[in-house]
């Protein structure tokens, strides 16, 4: 710990150490104004040093004289150098103590204003007053001979409590809050987009080719070849949600709309998708891609038995309908596992490619999405933009209300989001649906 009163010792161990000659008594005012004492020891130093000079031309001119230099003369220059190496000293330590003082002086001063130190509520003492609480120890520094170091202990020092210095700490604020992770929201993006401008999407659809296509003789008739259509129509359904918050907060905290607005947003899309996967249409629900997608068939004689050989059977199975498979639905845990296979014996080579590799998920030249909306064990594969269109008649909107049941006399505000779609699952035959249950 940094001593800040050995400055002023050195004052007191002057008094004691001094050539008689130097200068009168230490008095405590020289010690509040140690550079009055500094220019006084200064000046008697030069005094010494003029009669220094004078001496030793007298005792050159004597020696010149009589061939040496007399008993009183030797004495004297004795005494003289004597007095000019203390007062050296002594001008030495005024020296170090004004360059001390001076660096402390900020830190005494803000000690003073602000009036408690480090006991908290201890009285701030001046220099002068430090150093004659201290007395006792300064007196026994002095009569051993000032040798070695003295200290006194500072109670009163600035630091980071609270009533010291603590009071100008300041802190770093990030404002954007840490949120919950949010899911990736992939799927609806693989859909045919639409929009509608009603409460319901009328829609045609074919429900028979029967050819009769066929070589013909000539003058033979042709084959008679039948088609059908029927028509339908699926509702505009509505997702929405909705939470309660104070006229006051949302009036002082500046990022509380914004940031519910936010978390409202989300949710809506979180739900969208769970219902464009697996909605099963029931009530106001969707009819999800899982619902309406036909079941997985494995072909004959074809291996099955892996993830890898499924959905390779499983893509085999939209290709036989007519239709070209482009991506594959997964949980990522079951593509972890397709990732993970290795070849098997002491082969520790991974059968799908090197980890270190940098590419995109694909399989069987197929897009893979990975999508925890994808539960674990189950997986989509087809040509989800042939198989299914995705309508907005309107998109999420977040409005405030005060009206709601006790909100005006409660002083509360109702935040609301929705939006309306509607999902038609127009080409089911592009999709197949099936599980990781080996028998």
């Amino acid at each position: 710990m940094t001593k800040l009163m050995t400055p002023a010792i050195s004052v007191a161990a002057l008094e004691a150490a001094r050539p008689k000659a130097v200068i009168g008594t230490v008095r405590a005012e020289t010690i509040d104004d140690p550079e009055v004492l500094l220019k006084k020891v200064s000046q008697q130093l030069e005094q010494l040093n003029g009669e220094a000079k004078q001496t030793a031309e007298d005792a050159l001119k004597q020696a010149k004289a009589a061939g040496d230099v007399s008993a009183e003369t030797k004495a004297a220059a004795d005494k003289l150098l004597a007095e000019q190496t203390a007062t050296m000293k002594a001008v030495e330590d005024l020296k170090a103590l004004v360059e001390g003082l001076d660096s402390k002086t900020l830190e005494i001063s803000q000690q003073v204003a602000s009036g408690t130190g480090r006991g908290g509520g201890d009285k701030i003492l001046s220099l002068g007053q430090a150093v004659a609480a201290e007395e006792d120890k300064i007196k026994a520094y002095i009569e051993g001979g000032c040798s070695g170091t003295t200290s006194m202990r500072i109670s009163n020092a600035i630091t980071t409590a609270p009533g010291s210095g603590g009071g100008l700490i300041y802190h770093e604020e990030e404002r954007d809050p840490i949120r919950i992770p949010r899911r990736r929201l992939l799927v609806r993006a693989l859909l045919t987009q639409a929009t509608v401008g009603s409460d319901q999407v009328h829609y045609r659809r074919q429900v028979l080719r029967q050819s009769g296509a066929g070589m013909v003789a000539e003058t033979t008739p042709s084959g008679a070849s039948s088609f059908g259509w029927e028509k339908a129509v699926e509702r505009v359904k509505k997702i929405a949600t909705h939470t309660n918050t104070s006229e006051e907060a949302l009036a002082d905290a500046d990022q509380l709309q914004s940031e519910v607005d936010g978390e409202l947003r989300y949710l809506i899309n979180l739900e969208e998708e769970k219902q464009i996967v697996a909605g099963d249409g029931v009530g106001e629900n969707l009819t999800g891609l899982l619902t309406e997608a036909p079941a997985f068939v494995a072909a004959a004689g074809l291996p099955n038995a892996n993830r890898i050989d499924r959905l390779r059977l499983g893509l085999l199975q939209v290709t036989l309908e007519d239709y070209m498979p482009a991506e594959i639905l997964l949980n990522p845990t079951d593509w972890t596992a397709i990732e993970l296979l290795k070849v098997g014996g002491a082969d520790n080579r991974y059968v799908y490619g090197d980890p270190g590799a940098q590419a995109m998920p694909r399989l069987w030249g197929k897009d893979v999405v990975e999508t925890n909306t994808m539960s674990i064990g189950e997986w989509l594969a087809g040509d989800l933009a042939m198989a299914a269109t995705y309508y907005d008649r309107q998109e999420t909107e977040v409005i405030l209300s005060t009206e709601h049941d006790q909100n005006f006399v409660e002083d509360m505000v109702t935040m609301k989001a929705r939006k309306r779609v509607a999902l038609i699952i127009k080409r089911a035959l592009a999709m197949v649906r099936g599980d990781f249950v080996f028998v």
